[in-house]
């Protein structure tokens, strides 16, 4: 395939003022982003640090918005350099939010308020209340007590945007109790909510009789993962347990009477009651042993990767077709490599079926085929690699000079993350552009420097390096953000203090743009 031919971004903006895409929305917004695309990847445009700032607790990055004080205050990195758009009142330790999700309005549904058309933060705090907060404003629309019997801890999305999950913390028998002999029946809880009205599905129990030493549990997309120490993974359909073991439907704001106590559901001191126990061990859906429960589903067909469940299997990853559990041809991906940290793969997250296989010299990513002569039979090949750039034959002869005068040689090999080689750190995908982004590291004197580089996600092509102008240490934690034409880099050094540094998109209009990078196949 030759080269695509570069859009012309004041051709694009003159056709959408003539109305030329007036038919379909949908190709008025690809059209902005084709044009934001192409301004974020042209030579002339440069990414400018703005704006930072450090703080004694974690920071939190969603959607255009800078979370401090855990999710108190709230920074919008949209405008021109930050500016705060609320801080919630100072609480205390016992009623701080513990973990959060942005929830932003479906598309055609008939919502009962006007502020439900606004995105929200659906916050979870420390003494069991489930709130939603206007991500605007900080005003607090709703609030749900869920119970008093656990701790909950974590959030997550069962089905994006529609479903959420809350988590408690896994009751852990304590020694004394073991000494007794007392086990501890319920190992976790699991609440479900529809979002936006919010509606109770039910409070589901993990407990020790019907599953066993389960080490975590968790649910995707109508599914009830349970883990075990093992590396067992099993799998239930959570829509069969609901109509199976369901007690009684719960509804928020309704009296109820339960276990001899009445108040209202989803309202304090009462909360919500558990509703969903399970009594005989559900219908299995699928099992499989992988190690430390490295377990994911994605692909067209449907195929999963693990790792066999063995110590000197890591870094040894099978691809397996989830209908047979039959290994696809080259389905064992395995990168040569010798590093201190192991490289990791995962689906893309673009919905093309594709897997991207990181390590710290390469990435690759693999497209799922059929077989040419077995239709039934899916092969692994690769799509394209990015390589890291680095000097050739760098694991050199070394010489030294004895006392006597005589010259020896040492050959030496480099670890392929070694940090005076450029290091692949993090990968990521920013849906709205397509575009790839990979932060690349690289220990120069006593201080490592990055660069994020943004490649074409249909071939690989690099189309545009930015320089991060703070140093990068290798041993602390990191995260970096690309959206849209934002750059955001977060940073946990020692001590618990956490930096922010945020890039924005500038155009220099005194600087000729002196190479044209198309995205084309190489």
């Amino acid at each position: 395939m030759g080269p695509t031919q570069k859009p012309n971004v004041c051709r694009q903006l003159s056709r959408r003022a003539l109305g030329f895409f007036s038919r379909d929305a949908g190709v008025v917004q690809r059209t902005n982003l084709g044009i934001l695309r192409a301004l974020v990847c042209q030579e002339s445009t440069k990414f400018k640090n703005v704006w930072t700032t450090h703080s004694k607790s974690p920071i939190a990055y969603e959607r255009g918005r800078i979370y401090f004080d855990n999710y108190r205050c709230c920074v919008s990195s949209v405008a021109s350099e930050p500016r705060k758009l609320y801080e919630m009142p100072k609480c205390s330790k016992s009623e701080k939010i513990e973990d959060a999700l942005l929830w932003e309005c479906p598309v055609g549904e008939i919502l009962p308020n006007p502020s439900d058309y606004k995105s929200s933060l659906i916050a979870l705090t420390a003494h069991n209340w489930l709130f939603r907060i206007s991500a605007t404003t900080g005003k607090v629309l709703e609030k749900i007590y869920l119970a008093s019997y656990c701790k909950f801890r974590y959030l997550s999305w069962d089905t994006p945007q529609e479903v959420i999950a809350v988590k408690s913390a896994q009751n852990k028998c304590s020694a004394l109790a073991r000494q007794a002999g007392i086990q501890q029946p319920v190992l976790l809880y699991l609440a479900v909510f529809h979002v936006l009205p919010f509606s109770l599905i039910g409070i589901l129990e993990i407990n020790k009789k019907i599953f066993g030493n389960v080490t975590d549990a968790t649910l995707s997309h109508g599914i009830l993962i349970v883990m075990y120490s093992s590396g067992l993974v099993r799998l239930y359909s959570f829509q069969a347990i609901i109509e199976q073991f369901m007690q009684q439907k719960l509804d928020l704001g309704c009296a109820c009477r339960w276990g001899g106590t009445a108040g209202t559901v989803g309202e304090a001191p009462f909360g919500i009651p558990c509703n969903i126990k399970i009594t005989d061990s559900p219908p299995l859906l699928f099992e499989v042993s992988s190690l430390e429960n490295a377990f994911q589903i994605g692909g067209h067909p449907w195929h999963y990767i693990i790792t066999p469940n063995k110590k000197k299997q890591k870094g040894v990853f099978h691809i397996c077709a989830l209908k047979d559990n039959s290994l696809a041809k080259n389905g064992i991906q395995e990168m040569e490599c010798c590093s201190l940290e192991s490289d990791w793969i995962y689906f893309h997250p673009d919905a093309s079926g594709r897997i991207i296989h990181v390590g710290p010299n390469q990435v690759k990513v693999l497209k799922l085929n059929e077989v040419e002569d077995n239709s039934a039979q899916y092969q692994i090949s690769e799509d394209f690699v990015i390589l890291a750039n680095r000097e050739k034959n760098k694991n050199e002869n070394l010489f030294t000079v004895t006392a006597s005068g005589r010259v020896v040689k040492k050959n030496v090999n480099l670890l392929d993350d070694d940090p005076e080689q450029e290091t692949f750190k993090i990968v990521d995908y920013e849906d709205e552009l397509d575009l790839l982004s990979v932060v690349a590291v690289t220990q120069i004197d006593a201080e490592g420097k990055a660069h994020l580089d943004f490649h074409c996600n249909e071939y690989g092509t690099l189309l545009k390096s930015i320089p991060l102008v703070e140093s990068w240490d290798v041993t602390y934690s990191h995260e970096v953000y690309f959206d849209r034409d934002l750059v955001l880099h977060i940073e946990q050094k020692p001590s618990r203090v956490f930096s922010c540094y945020v890039y924005q998109m500038v155009c220099d209009p005194g600087e000729e743009e002196t190479t044209n990078r198309s995205c084309e196949k190489e």
